[in-house]
C-alpha cells in the first residue's frame, strides 16, 4: 500500500512540475521582466521558491519525486527489489505524469512552448547533460551526508546549485537534468525516439548518476571510518 501511494505521489508531483514551469513562464511574461538585472533576480527568486515548494512536497509524501535521477541514485545503494521497483515502476510513472502534464498544457494553453531543445551536436550535448547530472548528483549526496537533518539548509544549497547548473546549460541543452520532463515535451513533439533525445537526455544522465554515486563513495569516506583510522594510527 505504501509503494502504491508513493507511485501515485510520483505521478502527481511529476504532473505538477510540468505545470509549475509553465505557470512561472506565464508570470514572467505577464510581469514583462525581460533580461534586465532586476528581472533576472525576480526570476531566480520565483524559481528558488518553486524548488522549495517541491522539496516540501517530497518531505510530506515520504520521497515523492518528479525526477528519475535522484530515484535511480537512491536505488543503487538499496537491495535488488528496491532497484527493480524504482526502475520498473517509479521512473515509468514519473514519465507518464510528465507526458500527461505536457499534453494537458498544450491542450489548455496552445503556443505556450515546445520544451527544451538541443542546440549543439549530440556528443557535446551528451557531455553537457552528463556533466550537469554528475555535478548535481555529487552535491546531493554530499548534502545528504554532511547536513543530514537541516531541511532548510539542504534545500537552499541544493536549489541554488540546481538553478546555477540549469543556467549554465540552458543555452546548450536546456540544462534539464530531468529525463522525465524532457520526455514529456519530446513525446508531444514526436521526437522522443530520436537518437539525440535518447543519448543526450537519457543515456548521458543515467550513466552520470551512478558514476557520481561511486565517485562520491570513493573520495568521501564516512566520518566514523576516518576517526577509526586516525585512532589506530595514534
Amino acid at each position: 500500500m505504501g509503494r502504491a501511494r508513493l507511485l501515485l505521489s510520483d505521478f502527481i508531483v511529476s504532473f505538477m512540475w510540468i505545470w509549475s514551469g509553465i505557470l512561472l513562464k506565464t508570470v514572467y511574461k505577464y510581469l514583462d521582466l525581460g533580461h534586465q538585472p532586476h528581472g533576472e533576480i525576480v526570476k531566480c527568486a520565483f524559481s528558488l521558491t518553486n524548488m522549495f515548494f517541491f522539496a516540501f512536497l517530497a518531505k510530506i509524501t515520504n520521497g515523492a519525486s518528479f525526477n528519475p535521477l535522484p530515484v535511480l541514485s537512491g536505488s543503487i545503494s538499496g537491495d535488488f527489489s528496491s532497484f527493480l521497483y524504482c526502475v520498473g515502476a517509479r521512473i515509468p510513472v514519473q514519465v507518464l505524469g510528465s507526458i500527461t502534464g505536457v499534453k494537458l498544457v498544450i491542450e489548455t494553453i496552445p503556443g505556450v512552448g515546445r520544451g527544451p531543445r538541443l542546440n549543439i551536436d549530440i556528443y557535446r550535448g551528451a557531455l553537457t547533460e552528463g556533466f550537469l547530472s554528475f555535478a548535481i548528483g555529487v552535491i546531493s549526496l554530499g548534502l545528504a551526508t554532511k547536513i543530514p537533518g537541516s531541511f532548510f539548509m539542504k534545500t537552499w544549497i541544493s536549489s541554488v546549485s540546481k538553478l546555477t547548473l540549469h543556467i549554465l546549460g540552458s543555452d546548450l541543452t536546456g540544462g534539464c537534468m530531468n529525463p522525465a520532463a524532457v520526455m514529456g515535451w519530446a513525446y508531444a513533439r514526436g521526437d522522443h525516439i530520436t537518437k539525440e533525445h535518447i543519448f543526450v537526455y537519457w543515456v548521458a544522465p543515467i550513466l552520470a548518476t551512478p558514476l557520481a554515486a561511486w565517485t562520491f563513495k570513493l573520495f568521501a569516506r564516512p566520518a566514523k571510518e576516518k576517526t577509526g583510522n586516525k585512532s589506530k594510527s595514534d
